[in-house]
């Protein structure tokens, strides 16, 4: 139920290896319709366009998604939202469309949305170096600036596939990972890119950016979190994870990937994972692991919200109302570089995506067990 769909090659370096897959769940909010004007009271063209998104949900969970979530709002009656899953899945959980799950890189223009905001306090230069703020822990650091940082032209890599990392991804390693230790891991672009030169998505860039509103406010990430976001904007049902707990009151959905065999094949050609590689979980039907007990703190401040889709559509619809950002600062988050892998192109922690319903902003996210792509349009 996704906008756009991203080259899998890219998405496997994107949050997570879930992104490229389908097994996981999936939350989608987009803002148009197929073009078709909807009838009064409604936010979709018609009964018989939500029945067909509902087959199609019905679909893609049947067909390998196992559980689909979908939220559509065109602002002008009652959002169409659906929820759907594979038959099995039911033994583990009934799925809602209000049910929270980990939103895992939409994460990222949260984190640029409050690096922003401390732009706009004159806190932070988007001209800053990482070596300003981070002395030290990034290589090349005295060359990256904090707007590289947001738009992915830092020239660093990602840490997410590295021998060190990989068997905390997969859950079979369990290990609290610090943002310094992961920075110190990042390897170096291949073929190298000096900062500014080219897009290259890397989790490391906002691993950077989580430490640098930590030191310049004073406060800690999840802080900020609820007194610059979540907060102000009453999204009870959102936060940043510290660990894998899910008991926060509200239905949490189970998040499923493929086991060692399946798991190698389907990535065959993209990443050659050595054997027996796989994810750590509870066996479940059709060679799938219940993938919700890895820790996924180790994203934070690069893809550690948990949220809804309710609460996802009140975020980016402050955001780009004005409600959370300066009009020059969202101008800015907006200015994008060529990113055809997203779509379009990537500003500053947001994705433009050209569709065939117009240009939308947002992100896509993922963690082991959970994909999500959440749009909305400009206005």
């Amino acid at each position: 139920m996704s906008a756009h769909t991203l080259p899998r090659r890219h998405r496997i370096r994107r949050g997570a290896l879930a992104i490229a897959l389908a097994t996981c769940v999936g939350a989608t909010l987009v803002s148009c319709s197929d073009g078709a004007e909807p009838a009064a009271g409604q936010s979709a063209p018609g009964p018989a366009a939500d029945a067909r998104l509902a087959r199609l949900a019905q679909k893609a969970a049947d067909t390998g998604s196992l559980g689909v979530i979908v939220r559509v709002d065109s602002g002008d009656g009652k959002p169409v939202e659906i929820a759907e899953q594979a038959a099995w899945t039911k033994d583990d959980h009934t799925l809602a469309a209000g049910d929270q799950f980990r939103v895992g890189s939409n994460t990222k223009t949260v984190t640029a949305t409050l690096i922003l905001q401390q732009v706009t306090e004159n806190r932070i230069s988007l001209a800053d170096t990482v070596e300003e703020w981070l002395p030290g822990l990034v290589e090349g650091g005295e060359d990256i600036t904090v707007r590289m940082l947001l738009n992915h032209t830092s020239g660093l890599s990602d840490f997410l596939l590295t021998p060190e990392f990989l068997p905390s991804l997969t859950g079979q390693e369990k290990r609290t990972w610090t943002p310094e230790e992961l920075l110190a891991i990042t390897p170096e672009q291949d073929p190298p890119a000096e900062p500014g030169e080219t897009y290259a998505y890397s989790n490391a860039n906002y691993e950077a950016l989580g430490l640098i509103l930590e030191k310049a406010t004073g406060s800690s990430l999840a802080e900020l979190i609820r007194k610059k976001i979540t907060g102000p904007l009453k999204m009870r049902d959102s936060y940043l994870a510290t660990d894998a707990d899910r008991d926060t009151g509200r239905q949490h959905v189970t998040g499923y990937e493929p086991n060692a065999g399946r798991l190698k094949k389907i990535l065959s050609g993209t990443v050659d994972l050595p054997a027996g590689v796989g994810f750590a979980g509870p066996e479940r039907p059709g060679d799938n692991v219940d993938t919700s007990a890895i820790d996924p703190s180790w994203s934070w401040a690069a893809g550690g919200m948990v949220s809804t889709a309710a609460d996802w559509q009140t975020f980016l619809t402050a955001l780009n109302s004005g409600e959370l950002l300066a009009e020059a600062q969202l101008r800015q988050m907006r200015t994008t570089v060529d990113a055809p892998e997203e779509g379009g192109g990537y500003g500053l922690g947001l994705i433009r995506a050209d569709t065939t319903c117009g240009t939308v902003w947002g992100h896509t996210g993922g963690l082991p067990g959970y994909s999500s792509e959440i749009y909305t349009d400009a206005t």
